[in-house]
């Protein structure tokens, strides 16, 4: 197979484009260092198109040594005729490959073998190949009967053939692609209540009103045709089943497919053994094909639906970590809690922490006076400025507290509520052992809670991503799977932002294209050294850092204030030269990009200027670089030191709590979306519970998915459309 050729055409980018990408990678470029320096060479490919041929090449690799040791297998045993090799090369799935293996597979002893072994074969072979067969068929089966091989009867003989024919129907690719095929296309996934489960379950632990038992009461009698089934219903199904909550089975028209079985496997349509040939079909469908088959069958379901699954909580992921940092503030983080108390914590505008507490404003203890008196003295102590509560347990308890604390003391200050999704997780790591090692666990996820809103990119790093809850389903998809997309969002976010070399943790720089942990951890020790970095060829000093790796990471280490007013720019040191050169066709220095009344490449100025007079491919051709990367100067030239999360809607601040009792039918409200999955998208409307916008109430245009519309972070206008207090449910609506 021409892999380079083929993903050309599989994904519409020219096959030079392919194999540039191909050598890349094979050098040990990055995903975000080819996407950033090498658009010459890629002709502009982005990140997600780089993804898609990786993904592919290594698909189109591990089919093409799959074939290999198929088709050197059956060698072995003597079989490979030209037909099925050609059948094996020209394979383009793995499915494929499998299929045609199949008959040829080592196996265990099976009735068929068995039969085999008993000289039962070439009885089973007659049957096949005789259809007008007029003689008196007792007469050929008593020819095999044989006491010495188990073979008493001719009802032995005739059973041990159609044993082997059942097996050689089950192992023919042609038969398992169209039965396959079939129930993919025709037949439906059927759910039932599990009683016997719920009932056991039950006992041990009696499910609240809107516990999970509830979760499946739609799919406690449900039918789907498997085409029009959603990812999310396949999702939900899947875990039912798996809590033994739900029976589920496939329904389809057994004769329909039993009759493409037989026209699979059969060249003739009629036969002197035709209920010989029937009855076969039916056994080999039954115990043979139809169990694996739809295992298949669901396992295909069940992998489109994890993808789905998948990109859904990535894009969502991705939103979250490009929220804007809140800069020059102090923050104070509470994560709220009952019995054991509510931490507070206080970070400085750089995020180091300053003071701390426990408070006991929530029963048992009901100290809320102590409490708010605590609160109160660290904000004025601290002048904080915004105050970021955890969205778990009391949340909605301590932002009443907060909103009465900041209205009965006239303060200027505002709260948010935060996702502390994670938290838990980051305060019993290493790395926070390592960062605070003198405070306790519980003290800890505060810290993380606060600095989420000061930089939210910075501090969700050092989190599992599968933590962070912002998905549908995510313990219930391939983790494997989920774990590697989502450390692409998080190496991609981190490139996209870029970081500050002189305040990154190892955390974040670890998914630095070209770093990893040990050199991450090596970066750091280096800056305590020195103090701090001055200029990015001190990267060169650092333990274990190469030429290669300096090349693949230097252009995303961003040096603030530094000797070289370019290390704080996206601005290659291999494309410094050619900077220089465009600065001076404008008679400029460096200095002159940090110089307010001087704007130098900013809209207007007189790098656009010059560009214009002689023309982009011109000026790339004096300078010495390809256009692409001419005009990823001048955008660099023109917003230095640029966070691009500046762009990204603002959170909204809040300095007065809304109860669900306050809401009324058509209210109109602002909201942040937390949330977006298949149904709808879920808004923080100020309110602890999350109201849902159902697909339905996004837009009056038809949308397949609400992600076409909405991401995490969008701040959007919503009226109430209903509201369920037992059931703590609001509905909204954006029309």
């Amino acid at each position: 197979m021409n892999i380079p050729f083929v993903v050309s055409k599989e994904l519409n980018i020219k096959e030079n484009q392919i194999l540039e990408v191909i050598g890349l990678f094979a050098e040990g470029a990055t995903i975000p260092f080819i996407s950033r320096y090498r658009k010459e060479k890629t002709g502009g490919l982005d990140e997600e198109q780089l993804r898609e041929i990786e993904t592919r090449l290594n698909y189109l690799t591990i089919l093409e040594e799959r074939k290999q040791t198929v088709l050197n297998s059956i060698e072995e045993q003597g079989k490979l005729t030209d037909e099925l090799k050609n059948k094996i090369l020209a394979a383009e799935k793995l499915q494929e490959v499998e299929d045609l293996y199949l008959p040829y597979k080592p196996k265990r002893k099976t009735r068929g073998t068995i039969a085999k072994a008993k000289g039962l074969e070439p009885l089973a072979i007659f049957i096949l190949e005789n259809p007008k067969f007029s003689g008196d068929f007792n007469s050929k089966l008593a020819e095999f009967i044989n006491e010495e091989k188990e073979v008493p009867t001719i009802e032995d003989a005739l059973s041990g053939a159609k044993d082997i024919i059942a097996e050689m129907i089950s192992e023919t690719a042609e038969v398992r692609q169209v039965t396959r095929e079939f129930l993919l296309e025709k037949a439906s996934i059927v759910s039932q209540k599990s009683t016997a489960k719920v009932d056991e379950t039950n006992k041990k632990k009696p499910a609240s009103p809107a516990g999970r038992k509830d979760v499946y009461d739609i799919y406690h009698d449900f039918t789907c045709e498997i085409p029009k089934l959603k990812e999310y219903q396949v999702l939900a199904i899947n875990r039912g089943e798996n809590e033994k909550y739900l029976k589920v089975n496939l329904s389809f028209d057994k004769p329909l497919i039993l009759s493409e079985i037989f026209n699979a496997f059969f060249e003739y349509e009629d036969s002197f053994f035709l209920d010989i040939l029937n009855e076969v079909v039916e056994e080999s469908f039954g115990r043979l094909i139809f169990p694996s088959i739809e295992r298949e069958v669901r396992n295909t379901l069940t992998e489109k639906a994890d993808l789905h699954a998948i990109e859904i909580f990535a894009s969502n992921l991705k939103q979250l970590l490009l929220q804007p940092p809140i800069n020059n503030k102090m923050i104070m983080g509470i994560d709220p809690g009952f019995y054991s108390g509510s931490k507070v914590a206080v970070i400085d505008r750089t995020g180091k922490y300053l003071d701390g507490s426990t408070i006991y404003p929530h029963p048992p203890q009901n100290k809320i006076e102590a409490a708010k008196k605590t609160v109160l003295d660290f904000v004025k102590k601290y002048d904080v400025g915004l105050i970021a509560i955890g969205n778990g347990t009391a949340s909605r308890e301590t932002e009443l507290m907060i909103a009465d604390l900041i209205k009965d003391n006239s303060l200027k200050c505002h709260y948010l509520i935060v996702n502390e999704a994670g938290a838990s997780v980051y305060s019993a790591s290493p790395l926070a052992k390592t960062e605070f090692p003198d405070l306790e666990a519980s003290q800890r996820g505060n810290i993380s809670i606060a600095r989420r809103v000061l930089d939210p990119l910075a501090e969700l790093v050092k989190i599992d991503p599968q933590s962070i809850g912002v998905g549908l389903y995510q313990h219930d998809v391939d983790q494997k799977h989920l774990a590697k997309k989502l450390d692409d969002v998080v190496v991609s976010c981190v490139n996209y932002v870029g970081v500050d070399i002189n305040t990154a943790s190892s955390a974040l720089l670890t998914y630095v294209s070209g770093l990893n942990k040990r050199i991450a951890n090596n970066i750091i020790k280096h800056r305590e050294k020195i103090g701090k970095f001055t200029k990015r060829e001190q990267i060169l000093e650092v333990s274990g850092v190469g030429e290669k790796l300096f090349e693949q990471s230097a252009g995303f280490l961003k040096i603030p204030s530094g000797e070289n007013p370019l290390d704080n720019t996206f601005i290659h040191p291999e494309s410094y030269k050619a900077t220089e050169k465009l600065l001076k066709l404008c008679n400029l220095s460096t200095t002159a990009i940090n110089e307010p009344a001087l704007p130098a490449g900013r809209k207007g100025g007189l790098v656009d200027l010059v560009i214009k007079q002689k023309g982009a491919v011109n000026v790339a051709l004096e300078v010495g670089v390809g256009e692409p990367t001419l005009m990823d100067i001048v955008e660099n030239l023109k917003k230095p030191g640029r966070d691009p999360r500046e762009e990204m809607p603002k959170p909204i601040l809040r300095s007065d709590v809304l109860k669900m009792e306050d809401l009324t039918i058509g209210m109109k409200l602002k909201g942040t979306i937390r949330n977006v999955v298949d149904f709808g998208a879920f808004v923080d409307i100020g309110v602890k519970q999350d109201g849902l916008i159902h697909i339905s109430q996004i837009t009056n245009k038809f949308i397949k998915h609400p992600i076409e519309v909405l991401n995490v972070g969008d701040i959007v206008d919503v009226s109430v459309v209903s509201i369920d207090i037992p059931k703590g449910r609001i509905s909204l609506s954006m029309k």
